[in-house]
């Protein structure tokens, strides 16, 4: 049984009170995210490990948890799990296909001075593995992610706990 996430976080608050009392619609807009990338066009597994890739982008714990707790109850590997941080040196972990979603993520979370962040050679090498569909899917999957990413990393929920318990404040 996996260790207890919240043990000696009753004390933390955190910085914003559920942002739904502001505004409503939040959690509305957050759920018609989820149904479109939970739209049977990429694995639920997949769409976890770039969500997973993304918080690690972002240093947000409140994601990284999260992610790692989904990937866990689809039945992923820690080893699997643990190896996104570092895919480019663990290609053993992850398909070509997953590979390349990998790499789409930190292409587009990652300034490129030399050029595109996403140029046409990592576009079509992404195409070899995903239909037209299952790409947009995957973008939606990442824009689901970044819909959340400002009000966790400045509201600062509490990680591990919960939804409806990881506003505190």
């Amino acid at each position: 049984m996996p260790a207890d996430t919240t043990a000696g976080q009753d004390d933390l608050k955190s910085r914003l009170p559920d942002p739904s009392q502001f505004v409503p619609e939040l959690w509305d807009i957050g759920g018609g995210m989820t149904k479109a990338q939970e739209n049977g066009s990429i694995s639920p597994a997949l769409i976890a490990l770039v969500q997973l890739r993304l918080g690690q982008h972002f240093d947000s714990t409140y994601h990284t948890i999260g992610q790692t707790r989904i990937l866990r109850a689809l039945g992923e590997s820690e080893e699997r799990i643990t190896a996104v941080a570092t895919w480019r040196d663990t290609p053993r972990y992850f398909t070509e296909a997953e590979q390349v979603a990998l790499e789409l993520v930190d292409a587009t979370f990652t300034p490129n001075p030399a050029g595109e962040r996403v140029p046409d050679e990592l576009f079509a090498r992404a195409c070899a593995h995903y239909d037209d569909r299952a790409l947009v899917t995957l973008c939606m999957a990442l824009g689901r992610s970044c819909f959340f990413i400002p009000l966790t990393l400045i509201g600062k929920p509490i990680a591990g706990r919960p939804a409806g318990e990881n506003w505190t404040r």
